[in-house]
């Protein structure tokens, strides 16, 4: 289809909360607006043109990099307007219907589904802590002396590595401490693979996400603060963003 116009969905929003938000979706799409689905549920959507959002449009654009984060940008920033909702339901970026008759038959069908994501969730946030190895506090290189001998050269390799493999290790152990204390402290985690650092430096030891009431929000700001407070002098860098919709924790 290239012609007509379709409904981007952004996701459900649960709760009392109905009035649509101002600000901008994704570019080429029409207002944010919510449709109901139930007395508790509504969809937050706009009209998207099918000849920019058709299957056959959108599968160039998806080759556009940019485009793309800047289209996954605006999709998650009309979710986290509506953040003081009951809860927020993520749908994926580009979930296209070409009606709006077919988004609302669909979501309806989903119901079930959607109120069990809901009830998970509900009047709860996501924060991301992430845990880096800066350097600060690793063992000093020692200056290779002219008068060194080949086999006390490979001894000093030999102990390097030994101490490298001890570091490592308490590390570890030090991340896995970390992430179950924090997990005490919220309703679920989650550990992400631990990728390349972005941005901080250092080597990235732990990429989490934890589901946190708001009622504890402020604890649990709070006890992040003091572990990054305590681990930075041993060498960590702590760093918690958010709160999120539950990004995380919606299948």
């Amino acid at each position: 289809m290239s012609g007509g116009t379709g409904l981007y969905v952004y996701g459900v929003i649960a709760g009392s909360r109905r009035r649509a938000k101002s600000g901008r979706g994704l570019p080429g799409t029409g207002p944010v607006r919510l449709i109901e689905l139930d007395e508790n549920l509504a969809a937050a959507v706009a009209d998207a043109p099918l000849k920019l959002f058709g299957e056959g449009s959108l599968a160039r654009k998806l080759s556009d990099l940019e485009w793309v984060s800047r289209a996954a940008v605006a999709h998650e920033s009309v979710l986290e307007s509506f953040a003081d909702a009951t809860a927020v339901v993520p749908m994926k970026v580009f979930t296209l219907f070409s009606s709006e008759e077919r988004a609302i038959v669909h979501l309806r069908a989903e119901r079930s589904r959607i109120a069990a994501t809901v009830k998970r969730v509900a009047n709860q946030q996501e924060w991301g802590v992430r845990v880096a190895l800066t350097g600060a506090g690793a063992h000093p290189r020692k200056a290779v002396r002219r008068s060194e001998t080949g086999t006390q050269f490979l001894a000093r390799k030999r102990a390097d590595r030994n101490l490298t493999a001890e570091l490592s290790e308490r590390a570890a152990e030090t991340v896995d401490a970390l992430f179950d204390r924090l997990t005490s402290r919220a309703s679920i985690a989650r550990r992400r693979p631990a990728g390349d650092p972005s941005g901080g430096g250092g080597r990235l030891l732990l990429d989490a996400a934890f589901l946190v009431p708001r009622s504890k929000a402020k604890s649990f700001e709070s006890a992040v603060a003091r572990e990054a407070r305590a681990l930075g002098r041993s060498g960590y860098a702590v760093r918690m963003n958010g709160p999120w919709p539950a990004y995380s924790f919606v299948e």
